[in-house]
């Protein structure tokens, strides 16, 4: 199994920050970046091969690719992602689909989140070929990416556009996919991107369970996290990052 980064998004409410660097390589602990956590997490679940998918001021993941290595003892592959600046994530994550065969563990590039969540998306039983990280403890807003869940408890609806209120919890932004969804979730990406090129990854998991998939959901329990959106994130990520 892979670990894996979705990192190619420009993060335009993080300016003057990511002028010149993607949201993942701002710092969030003195000279600690965003991919740093990511990468740390992975490497200490034992996930040593990790794919990057980069896109926007990608050259900045290039010059750091040996000390990253170096530093946590993985072996990074960059996944390049062409239209990073024009398309939304539903793309971005079909570019890796090359490497789901092999399995992976996807994070988010923006998000603050300790390796308690990769164990438990690793520790959880194989009950469906997908199994989201979701936050079922935190209240919720608008701007979250919402889910709902079935009678049966997998995943139902997986949307910003919810009333909070209906909500199961927020998806956190970690993902365990196993080999046997590879060609399934490619080809639910594909059909999520060319219907609009804008949505989100997340909009080819619905697509995937409007076929009839079924998707499970990992609950994290109470985690210090957050997604890195704009300076008000940055500066909770500033407060929790220190305490991993």
């Amino acid at each position: 199994m892979l670990g894996m980064v979705l990192a190619a998004g420009a993060g335009r409410r993080l300016r003057p920050y990511t002028d010149t660097l993607p949201k993942a390589l701002v710092p969030v602990d003195g000279d600690t970046t965003i991919m740093d956590i990511s990468l740390r997490n992975l490497a200490a679940v034992d996930l040593r091969d990790i794919v990057i998918i980069v896109g926007y001021q990608a050259q900045a993941v290039h010059d750091r690719k040996a000390e990253f290595e170096r530093r946590y003892g993985v072996r990074l592959t960059l996944v390049h992602n062409d239209k990073a600046e024009e398309w939304n994530n539903a793309y971005s994550l079909w570019c890796a689909r090359d490497h789901f065969a092999e399995g992976a563990l996807l994070v988010n590039g923006d998000t603050v989140h300790p390796e308690s969540v990769e164990k438990t998306l690793l520790a959880a039983p194989a009950t469906s070929d997908i199994l989201l990280a979701v936050d079922n403890v935190k209240p919720l807003a608008d701007e979250e990416m919402k889910v709902t869940l079935s009678a049966e408890g997998h995943l139902d609806r997986i949307t910003k556009l919810m009333d909070p209120a209906l909500a199961y919890g927020e998806y956190i932004g970690a993902t365990l996919i196993r080999p046997a969804a590879a060609e399934r979730l490619a080809d639910a990406l594909r059909a999520t991107f060319e219907r609009d090129p804008q949505l989100y990854y997340e909009d080819g998991y619905a697509e995937m369970v409007a076929r009839g998939e079924q998707i499970a959901v990992a609950p994290i329990g109470e985690v210090a996290w957050v997604e890195v959106d704009n300076h008000d994130d940055l500066a909770k990520a500033r407060e929790i990052a220190c305490r991993y």
